[in-house]
């Protein structure tokens, strides 16, 4: 390292170097500054990543508090091994809609101070795959997304219709959607899309027009379908018609209207491209289409696919105790989850317990920080499994969902650990997704004379470590 010839701006603390790595290797340290790279200053990790492709990079740093220059020659795209703190070093992009619907609106006090920011930041959404808007993108932006080109995006539409939209967003001046995909289109920028459906504003024909409108754009890649999500407290507090929860004759009409798209599509494209969500479905009490419907799941963190992925795994779970490929010892095991999707888990659990010989015990849990109308496992803070759970017998095996806690495993919305959960419920307790994983730990207790319990780590399913709590909330 050698003392740079020129002074340096603020930018990015470093949080993590990968060991052996080529930082590693160069002396770079957790806590270390990236001020620039080959000269120019870095605004994020996505300037960081653009900058360091080349053969030969040169990093302007401030080591152990003093600035330092450091190069490196390597083959090129191979990464220098550096995690960031932040993804925006110049502060992250603020939503300036003011959708009637947004979740953030009920969200009850005294919550973490994260989930109250309402982030549009079109740089959280190429690195983690969060859902924006476009509303605040300036000329700057544009210039930059080209020049990067950032695909894929994910993009909020809520309606094609620009007074409509407008009128959904809050917001008088948001730009026509439609014109902003084409411009992503001619910078080859593929976009996935949201729309959060609110009953009685945008569904119906107003729906038919967004998915006829979204196909018709090339770099539309996914249509993903959701409901208006809030809590009671937000219910109440918002008079507007949209904030109800669908019905589940309303859901039915969603996916019958869905499923003509889906059929167009497929004749088209070659796939289904418009995918409700998972609720729609299980509200309908409708069947979950198959896996080669969902095109490879790339809304999977939206809420759509869960419910087949979990089916899928299964099925073959089922085939290999069939064939005797996995034997399970008899024991008891309780899962405690969302309402919504208890009575699929109850289904398979029951023919998992007909081929172990397992008492499997499901408990769905009420969510009462948002209301029983917030029934997705990921929503539940950890004080109403705890209250839950205290209340009943609890056998050897206790399973939650991990989708309940932060990308780390640390944390439930509420702040509660799971370390703390244990110490409340005085038993181990395990977070999985499947019903493979908790054959395994049941497995591994058996062989270990103990719970066979496992600790979340880093959650493998998230697009990023932005995540660091569950969504609450479409943008």
């Amino acid at each position: 390292m050698t003392r740079p010839r020129r002074a340096a701006v603020p930018a990015g603390a470093i949080s993590a170097v990968e060991p052996k790595s080529l930082a590693d290797e160069a002396g770079l340290r957790p806590g270390d500054q990236v001020l620039a790279v080959n000269g120019q200053s870095v605004r994020d990790p996505v300037d960081y990543r653009f900058q360091t492709t080349d053969n030969f990079v040169e990093l302007e740093v401030v080591h152990d508090g003093e600035l330092a220059m450091v190069e490196f020659e390597k083959p090129t795209d191979e990464p220098l091994g550096i995690e960031f703190e932040d993804d925006a070093f110049d502060g992250t992009r603020i939503c300036n809609n003011k959708c009637f619907f947004c979740f953030l609106k009920g969200l009850p006090k005294g919550l973490r101070r994260p989930l109250y920011i309402k982030d549009d930041d079109y740089r959280l959404s190429f690195l983690h795959g969060n859902f924006v808007t476009l509303t605040n993108l300036s000329d700057d932006d544009w210039v930059r997304l080209e020049e990067q080109r950032l695909s894929p995006l994910h993009v909020s539409v809520h309606a094609t219709d620009l007074e409509l939209r407008r009128q959904l967003l809050g917001n008088r001046n948001a730009p026509d959607i439609l014109e902003q995909l084409h411009r992503l289109a001619d910078m080859r920028i593929e976009a996935h899309t949201q729309v959060v459906l609110c009953p009685g504003v945008n569904d119906g024909d107003a729906l038919d027009q967004t998915v006829s409108d979204l196909l018709r754009q090339e770099n539309v890649t996914s249509i993903g379908v959701v409901p208006v999500g809030s809590s009671l407290e937000g219910e109440q507090r918002i008079s507007d018609e949209g904030m109800r929860a669908h019905s589940p004759l309303e859901a039915k009409r969603v996916v019958k209207q869905l499923r003509r798209w889906q059929r167009l599509a497929r004749t088209e494209r070659g796939s289904s491209v418009v995918f409700p969500s998972d609720e729609f479905y299980l509200t309908a009490e409708a069947q979950i289409p198959s896996t080669r419907r969902y095109d490879g799941f790339p809304q999977w963190e939206n809420g759509i696919g869960m419910t087949r992925t979990l089916i899928d795994d299964w099925r073959k779970t089922r085939g290999k105790l069939r064939e005797g490929r996995l034997h399970v010892s008899a024991a008891s095991a309780l899962i405690a989850c969302g309402t919504l999707i208890a009575p699929t888990l109850q289904s398979l659990c029951e023919e998992a317990a007909a081929l172990t010989g397992i008492d499997f015990t499901i408990v769905p849990i009420e969510n009462s920080l948002f209301g029983s109308r917030v029934n997705v496992s990921g929503l539940i803070p950890g004080r109403d499994f705890l209250a839950a759970l205290a209340a009943v017998d609890l056998p050897q095996h206790v399973f939650l969902p991990r989708a309940s806690l932060d990308y780390f495993g640390a944390k439930f919305l509420d702040d509660l650990t799971p370390q703390e959960l244990e110490v409340g419920l005085n038993r181990p307790v395990s977070f999985v997704y499947t019903l493979s994983e908790l054959l395994e730990l049941i497995v591994e207790g058996a062989d270990q004379r103990g719970s066979g319990s496992r600790q979340p780590g880093a959650n493998e399913r998230s697009n990023g470590r932005s995540w660091t709590t569950p969504v609450v909330g479409q943008t």
